[in-house]
């Protein structure tokens, strides 16, 4: 099997993050990236219709590697926060945010308006997404071995 290189990890992270499903070939490492149908029954996917194809025609080739739950992505959020000092204001309205309703869309509202920590917000999340595919590569490989 074909392991991982920094620049797939970072790339499968960045795709996941953006909603793509990610499809990894255990014999040459190639990886293919097609929208989320099922969360976006809408999305016109004749762009992907090449990988689609591909991943039908050898479906037993490849692994998924899979997306984050939403528990998955909201514990991300809660772990940032406790990055933070008590002392920052910054923490108690993104602590306000996670404990109301729609937490989600009122954490993006709080960090999109927090100046320097919004790039702090990113790459934390970043570094915990490229955590999350190493985690979920090792699983594939100790369930193929």
């Amino acid at each position: 099997m074909t392991p991982l290189t920094q620049e797939q990890i970072k790339e499968i992270a960045e795709q996941l993050d953006c909603g793509f499903r990610c499809f990894w070939n255990k014999h040459d490492g190639e990886l293919l990236f097609i929208p989320d149908t099922m969360k976006h029954p809408d999305m016109d996917t004749e762009a992907w219709s090449d990988e689609m194809e591909k991943l039908d025609d050898n479906f037993f080739d490849y692994k998924e590697i899979d997306q984050l739950e939403s528990s998955d992505s909201f514990e991300i959020m809660a772990d940032f926060v406790e990055t933070l000092s008590d002392s920052n204001n910054l923490k108690n309205k993104l602590i306000d945010a996670l404990n109301r309703g729609r937490p989600f869309r009122g954490f993006k509202f709080v960090i999109d308006n927090s100046g320097e920590y919004r790039q702090k917000w990113f790459d934390f999340k970043n570094m915990k997404m490229q955590k999350w595919v190493i985690d979920r590569f090792n699983e594939i490989i100790n369930l193929e071995e």
